[in-house]
């Protein structure tokens, strides 16, 4: 066996991290500077209570300028995950079948080597990209969760694509705008209109309802909400447009329509920073409210309510959020929606325009972190939503490449999260196949691995932190020791490139002196100093936050022309101007109704679905079913209903719920596949097919039918 010649956490609280009070040095509780890692734009500061150098107790939301003290419920009673008695303490060899969660404990080393041996094994038999590295957003640490990338570079393994969440909103944001800037979320506190669009902070980013009630007390703001159903978001505003998913292009046409035809529009604003608002009001001209009431259901005297409420003052903030995005035509609503504040001339006023994303003020140079100067070309990449078509062997997903025979998955959980569930586990079943998972937690990903290796959690590793939400650089030390005998990501990828003869700098450094050393490259002073000073504000501030000295594209103007083919290959016939792209899976006679497979408020994807609380507070899968449509189907409360289509069937509870479009059915998850009858979760409906123009999954572009009891898919027709 080998040596470990791998850094090596030796965890001691840094001391700018650890001075706690006399009083809580006394009480053996002292309180540690850190960052929440997981996948959310908040990115909070937070105050973590230690207990006697151990173990985390409470944790606090940070005094910085955007956390603002306030942070989620689930995050507040991290002691409750982090202490968990189910967490991953020693590496695992499997044991029994896959599948099975037959393990038994064996030695790092052995792990190690065991892994290092497969993946070399794969390498000579079928080439390098036969190994595929899988991860994301399990944090959102740029060492922890990027590593892998270096490790991936420098062997040549197969590239990722990685498509689950940002790459329908970013191609449609990118299109628009031509960076990933927006204005500042502190500036809501001085609006007079808060749109929240295809969002649901009140679940999943609850600083933005912070900022809401701010504007509300300041200035007796109105609050908008954009989306299919009546989320705790949508029950705090003043005007809910409720519209039929995948049709937000249609309903941002149609808004804009009535800003031109009103006088709301902003025509000397236009001139100056956009590229052709002539074609656009054209264009625009037969995208009425009644055009747009037919295809979004929402009236056209609310469409008209909305657009004078929106156009009536120049202090009117888009927050745009990324779940109307995950639909076969997201890119083109996300392009149609950001055009609204070019319109009405918002950017230029403070408390006015639109935010997606701020992740582009950072500058941060990621080379050293993922090995970008050992890339190599013409590697394959192979798309991350189609996991299911990938390890099935799909030609289309393959190329001339070799199949994948052996994965490490770090920071994902794609046995749950990805799109066609049931194909995955397929794929995971394969005997051909070597896979090692780490992990916190025994996943549903984890309970296939050959090998699993228990990693630590933010608490217990050191990291830096960008954000979208917001334009403060952080990053913190690990508060605790690590549990048991868990390492970080780093070390691990560390501990595998010394075995597989993988050479780069980053694979010798501590992820501390990897912060450093990135954070010098990119500009800035260092990590120590960054620690010291907790946070660094990289918002943009005069002429550049008003946009005035113009937008990204090389002609410095907002674009309401989108050119598709710059953003990605499949781009042929999507409408260059804001429209409605009717390329998604309408609903017809054989699946009728519509699925969101929403975010739960006690889950973030499906981290936290291991926790007491959490699963106290969400109770069980569940459908929302429109009360007309539950009596149409003849559904019987507190008995399950089936949920299906081709790919297969999701037995669920069920409940009526008034607030949102007959046709369309809300599922809030995401829960592990054993919490479903049959073993099979809510995405085992979702398509793995990638939207366009650039791939991206499509959580919220399902059709299937509702039938009442339990429907083995076995019993069903090939149609159905």
């Amino acid at each position: 066996m080998m040596s470990l010649a791998f850094p090596v956490m030796c965890w001691a609280p840094d001391g700018a991290n650890a001075a706690p009070t006399q009083a809580e040095a006394k009480n053996g509780v002292s309180i540690h500077h850190s960052v929440c890692p997981h996948d959310c734009p908040s990115v909070c500061a937070l105050d973590v209570e230690v207990v006697n150098g151990e173990r985390i107790g409470r944790v606090r939301g940070a005094p910085q300028a955007y956390t603002d003290g306030v942070i989620c419920a689930k995050v507040a009673r991290y002691a409750e995950r982090a202490n968990h008695p189910d967490r991953l303490t020693v590496p695992l060899k499997r044991v029994g079948p896959k599948g099975s969660g037959e393990f038994t404990p064996i030695s790092w080393d052995e792990a190690l080597d065991t892994v290092a041996e497969a993946f070399r094994s794969a390498a000579d038999r079928h080439g390098p990209e036969t190994v595929w590295p899988y991860f994301y957003a399990g944090t959102m640490g740029l060492v922890q969760r990027d590593g892998i990338e270096r490790l991936r570079h420098v062997m040549g393994y197969s590239e990722q694509h990685k498509t689950y969440c940002t790459a329908l909103a970013t191609a449609g944001w990118m299109a628009a705008a031509g960076h990933r800037l927006g204005t500042d979320a502190r500036e809501m506190a001085e609006s007079e209109v808060i749109v929240v669009w295809g969002g649901n902070p009140v679940h999943t980013q609850v600083q933005v309802m912070n900022w809401v009630a701010r504007a509300k007390k300041n200035n007796g703001a109105r609050l908008v909400v954009v989306d299919p159903y009546r989320t705790p978001t949508a029950e705090k505003a003043d005007l809910h447009v409720m519209l039929r998913p995948g049709t937000d292009g249609a309903l941002a046409c149609a808004v804009m329509h009535v800003l031109f035809r009103d006088g709301l529009a902003d025509r000397d604003w236009m001139a100056r920073f956009t590229d052709e608002p002539e074609a656009l009001e054209q264009h625009l001209a037969t995208r009425t409210p009644e055009w747009a009431e037919a295809i979004t259901g929402v009236p056209a005297a609310t469409i008209v309510e909305f657009a004078r409420l929106y156009g009536g003052t120049k202090k009117s903030f888009l927050r745009v959020g990324y779940g109307f995005t995950r639909s076969r035509n997201g890119a083109v609503n996300m392009h149609a929606v950001a055009c609204l504040p070019s319109v009405t001339g918002a950017w230029a006023h403070y408390g006015g325009g639109a935010l997606w994303g701020n992740g582009g003020v950072f500058g941060i140079s990621k080379t050293l972190i993922e090995g970008l100067d050992r890339r190599r070309p013409g590697v394959r990449s192979l798309d991350m939503s189609r996991i299911g078509p990938v390890l099935a062997g799909n030609p289309q997903d393959l190329g001339d490449g070799p199949p994948v025979t052996a994965m490490l998955v770090q920071s994902c959980n794609p046995a749950a999260v990805a799109p066609e569930t049931a194909l995955v586990r397929q794929g995971l079943l394969r005997d051909d196949l070597f896979l090692c998972v780490h992990e916190q937690f025994m996943t549903d990903t984890a309970r296939y691995a050959d090998i699993v290796l228990p990693a630590t959690m933010f608490t217990e590793h050191d990291d830096l932190y960008v954000a979208s939400g917001h334009t403060f650089l952080q990053c913190h030390r690990a508060v605790v020791p690590p549990l048991g005998e868990c390492r970080s990501n780093h070390e691990v990828i560390c501990a595998l490139a010394e075995r597989l003869g993988a050479d780069h700098p980053g694979f010798r450094m501590s992820a501390w002196e990897m912060i450093d050393t990135t954070l010098k490259t990119s500009g800035y002073e260092g990590a120590d100093a960054l620690l010291t000073a907790r946070w660094q504000d990289k918002a943009r501030t005069g002429d550049d936050a008003r946009f005035l000295n113009g937008f990204g594209h090389a002609d410095g103007k907002f674009h309401f022309r989108a050119d598709w083919a710059a953003q990605g290959p499949a781009h042929h016939g999507l409408p260059t101007l804001p429209d409605h792209a009717a390329v998604i899976d309408e609903a017809s006679a054989e699946h009728p109704f519509r699925l969101v497979a929403a975010p739960a408020r006690n889950f973030l994807n499906s981290t936290f679905t291991e926790t007491p609380t959490s699963q106290k507070l969400e109770k069980e899968p569940t459908a929302l079913i429109h009360p007309d449509d539950a009596a149409g189907l003849g559904l019987v409360e507190g008995q399950p209903v089936s949920l299906g289509n081709s790919r297969g069937v999701v037995v669920v509870a069920w409940k009526p719920f008034a607030g949102l479009c007959k046709g369309v059915v809300v599922v809030e998850s995401i829960w592990p596949n054993k919490n479903f009858a049959g073993g099979l979760g809510i995405n085992t409906l979702i398509s793995a097919e990638a939207g366009y123009p650039n791939g991206g999954g499509v959580f919220h572009d399902t059709a299937i039918w509702v039938r009442p009891g339990l429907v083995p898919f076995s019993s069903l027709s090939a149609s159905s």
